[in-house]
């Protein structure tokens, strides 16, 4: 059972990292909020691990913090959460805003997550109210500046996609983040602003 991992980061993408450990390569899948606080590639990096092992899969989650990683342990310890709700989750959402959508059971902020709905949002908060962990937020990480123009148009509206929100609308509200970002946007600050707007 793989629990942490250390090594250099080969790969970054807005769902997965490939980290290689003494030549092994390991592709690990992240929430938006372990993404963020990653650095560029051929870096050192260090994620703490749930493995999740299926009859036909094994599959390797990591993340920056231990509250992202007890807050996906306890998601999917929820009935009929499974790894990629979870996951989505904590990218719709910050650590520290999910931890306080729960205790406050603020259906709607839950809802607003692709993948959850009403009644989902009802059983997280019914489950988890009283078993969250202590939210402490992350200290942040400096986020290397991006050029403008249609590439990073086109990463942002396919990591949106990839969450499970429409084109139609991740266009819209991309447009709109990029336009207030300025001259020099930064693709996880324009994220975040793009998801926010999503969220609303």
């Amino acid at each position: 059972m793989i629990a942490y991992l250390s090594g250099r980061l080969l790969e970054k993408h807005p769902n997965r990292l490939v980290v290689d450990v003494h030549g092994v390569g390991y592709d690990v899948q992240v929430p938006l909020s372990t993404f963020y606080e990653m650095a560029e590639p051929g870096a050192d990096v260090s994620l703490k691990v749930h493995t999740h092992v299926r009859e036909d899969q094994i599959a390797l989650f990591g993340f920056g913090s231990q509250l992202e990683l007890e807050l996906f342990e306890r998601l999917i310890a929820v009935g009929g959460i499974g790894p990629k709700l979870a996951l989505a989750a904590l990218s719709g959402l910050e650590p520290t805003d999910l931890v306080r959508a729960v205790r406050t059971s603020d259906i709607a902020r839950l809802s607003s997550v692709p993948g959850i709905g009403r009644k989902t949002a009802e059983r997280i908060c019914l489950e988890l109210k009283d078993k969250m962990p202590a939210a402490a937020p992350a200290a942040g990480a400096a986020v290397p500046v991006l050029s403008e123009g249609d590439e990073l148009r086109t990463d942002l509206l396919s990591a949106l996609v990839n969450l499970g929100y429409q084109r139609h609308g991740a266009e819209r509200v991309v447009d709109r983040a990029l336009k207030e970002a300025g001259s020099q946007p930064v693709f996880e600050q324009v994220l975040k602003q793009a998801l926010r707007g999503l969220a609303k």
